[in-house]
């Protein structure tokens, strides 16, 4: 299931489709600092774990620029393509992370086929520190997990976050659990 959505070309355009709304608002709410015109600023990504013809928008991260001289502050928006500084694609960071439950050689070599011939058992177990130990510990969580429906297990995150979103199917739920993620995909919550 999983290793079908890391292949589906219209899952990867829909979060492509987000990020272009994303970057419109922060480009019309101009710069957070002076309050003038933001100008594109793009940068360089080379991220891992999607299928080899992603095409072009993932080789960028959208962001933008200050057009006064004196100000040029960076205002880079949100993203559900980019999961913050992660070299990896967002989608690719949770997925594994929930398939990483109970990592095993075994089940590591299914990730690391499924996945991304590069995914190793280091990276998956940093990936799994952060949202056992980091992401619970935010004030960003803590202030968001009191107004989940049901009770979640800590233990088994992000596969007990992502059971809660109600989708059609898994692309849905997994689009709607990067939308709930974006306060990190740009400047990290307290």
């Amino acid at each position: 299931m999983c290793s079908r959505l890391l292949r589906d070309a219209s899952f990867f355009q829909a979060l492509v489709g987000i990020d272009d709304i994303l970057a419109l608002q922060t480009q019309q709410a101009r710069c957070p600092t002076c309050g003038r015109r933001l100008d594109r600023a793009n940068y360089p990504r080379k991220p891992r774990g999607g299928p080899a013809d992603l095409g072009d928008a993932f080789d960028t991260r959208w962001s933008f620029c200050c057009s006064e001289e004196g100000c040029r502050k960076r205002a880079t928006p949100f993203s559900v393509r980019f999961l913050g500084r992660r070299v990896y694609l967002g989608v690719v960071v949770v997925l594994a992370t929930v398939l990483a439950h109970g990592l095993t050689g075994k089940r590591l070599a299914q990730l690391q086929g499924q996945i991304a011939d590069t995914l190793n058992a280091k990276t998956i177990m940093r990936w799994r520190h952060w949202w056992l130990v980091t992401f619970p510990g935010t004030g960003f969580w803590q202030a968001n997990k009191a107004r989940m429906q049901a009770p979640l297990d800590n233990d088994r995150l992000p596969a007990s976050l992502l059971e809660l979103f109600c989708g059609e199917d898994l692309g849905h739920r997994v689009q709607d659990l990067l939308r709930f993620l974006l306060p990190f995909t740009s400047a990290l919550p307290g």
